[in-house]
């Protein structure tokens, strides 16, 4: 008998979802594409969350119903804000601004962090301190 295998965690950020609900052929709908299908297991913050349906409301208003049907029907693992000490020790790897989306990533132990965010998550200096694998596309 086949032992179950545990799927993949991915930590997704707001810029991934957005991408990926607003065009169906990039990497970013591949990864939408992937969570839904259940291969990886999708996880989010309520920071992410909210800021993505901010994101389709303001700029993509086409799109609302769609983004918050999509998440009704994948059902994500939703994380709780970080504890502060977890903010704290995010802080000392990469630009504050984004400290609450890597400490969310940290806390609930994923595999991968998927950010379209090159800038901040994904220049060297900081890719170096983050203990788990950050990607830009797969």
């Amino acid at each position: 008998m086949q032992r179950p295998t545990r799927r993949i965690k991915i930590f997704v950020d707001t810029n991934v979802l957005v991408a990926g609900i607003a065009s169906a052929s990039g990497a970013s709908a591949a990864v939408l594409d992937l969570c839904e299908a259940e291969v990886i297991q999708m996880v989010i913050s309520r920071q992410v969350l909210i800021e993505a349906d901010r994101t389709f409301s303001a700029k993509l208003s086409g799109l609302v119903s769609g983004f918050r049907q999509f998440m009704r029907n994948l059902t994500p693992l939703m994380v709780e804000d970080p504890s502060k000490m977890m903010m704290d020790r995010a802080r000392t790897m990469i630009d504050p601004k984004d400290a609450s989306i890597l400490a969310a990533a940290l806390e609930a132990q994923v595999d991968f962090l998927i950010t379209l965010d090159k800038g901040h998550f994904l220049s060297q200096s900081t890719r170096s301190k983050i203990p788990i694998k950050s990607h830009h596309s797969i």
